[in-house]
């Protein structure tokens, strides 16, 4: 396995934060689980990093803060009602961001790397790494391995107000499609968690929407750094859309990068070689310095509209 780097034109790439120039101090890295997992889905990276000497959290979604057996049995016992959407979840990570001494480096996965575009958009992180995320507004593209893997949420616009489950069969297409159905399985028994329908609808529905929740602002040229891995068998975030993902955050100016790992499924950071990506992630993060914590009182430790901040063309 290997990574396929992509500096963005015009931003700072190897030769302005070379590897080592600012990763000699401890950091402190937060954790953003998707849709369908929960913060144990980090347990090994956090193990790793923290062995490395950095200190890590992993907050859980809005709802989700609750063992993973509690979790399941409430979805199983039809207590399924959750409106929770992208903002509020954004807003939640905003908050334990902000709570911080100093930025630290935001690392996330599918949907959780989407939000860590969202809190980048608000001046949040050091730095954030953005595993096959789900797209932003602007990359409205559905391609339909995509739209198979989020059926269990799509089928029924009745899933935007409650938890969806995934069976196994659907985990191993959505998730796993390079493992054995065995294999699969064991990571689904492991792993799977209800999460809540609201956020896959509405960055489904956001070409629909004046004020899209996935929005981010992409004259932002003050946008903390931020890479995307592309992972080249994803059934879920395929390749194409990483790019297009790095393509459109490129036109902030910002400094942007793209590392593709072909052969790699949606479940990257869990499946056999999830060391190397966990060690580019960080060692990428680790290029760029510290930045003081959000002063107390600062409108970003708060919740924010969708749309706040957008060029008045992103609104229309």
């Amino acid at each position: 396995m290997s990574a396929v780097p992509t500096t963005s034109p015009g931003t700072d790439g190897p030769g302005a934060h070379g590897p080592g120039a600012h990763g000699s101090g401890a950091r402190t890295v937060v954790f953003v689980h998707g849709l369908w997992l929960s913060s144990a889905s980090w347990r090994a990276w956090r193990t790793r990093f923290e062995a490395a000497g950095h200190t890590t959290l992993a907050p859980e979604w809005p709802g989700m803060d609750a063992p993973l057996p509690e979790l399941r049995e409430r979805s199983r016992s039809g207590d399924r009602t959750d409106g929770t959407g992208l903002t509020q979840v954004v807003d939640a990570y905003a908050r334990a961001v902000s709570a911080l001494p100093q930025q630290p480096i935001l690392i996330g996965h599918s949907f959780g790397g989407l939000v860590v575009q969202l809190l980048l958009d608000r001046g949040l992180g050091s730095a954030g790494v953005a595993i096959s995320p789900a797209s932003i507004a602007g990359v409205n593209r559905i391609p339909l391995s995509t739209l198979r893997s989020g059926w269990a949420v799509l089928r029924s616009p009745a899933n935007r107000h409650r938890t969806v489950a995934l069976t196994r069969s659907q985990w191993h297409y959505a998730f796993a499609n390079t493992l054995t159905r065995a294999q699969s399985d064991e990571l689904w028994e492991q792993h799977w968690a209800p999460t809540p329908g609201l956020p896959l609808w509405q960055a489904a529905t956001a070409a629909l929407s004046r004020h899209p929740a996935n929005a981010v602002d992409l004259a932002n040229r003050e946008r903390p750094p931020l890479l995307v891995h592309a992972n080249g068998a994803d059934h879920t975030v395929p390749a194409s859309l990483s790019r297009a993902t790095h393509a459109a955050q490129s036109r902030t100016g910002a400094p942007t990068e793209i590392h593709e790992f072909p052969g790699r499924p949606h479940l990257s950071a869990l499946v056999d070689g999830w060391e190397d990506v966990a060690d580019d992630a960080l060692e990428w993060a680790l290029r760029f310095p510290v930045r003081p914590g959000t002063p107390p009182g600062s409108d970003d430790a708060g919740s924010r509209q969708p749309g706040d901040g957008l060029p008045r063309l992103l609104q229309s």
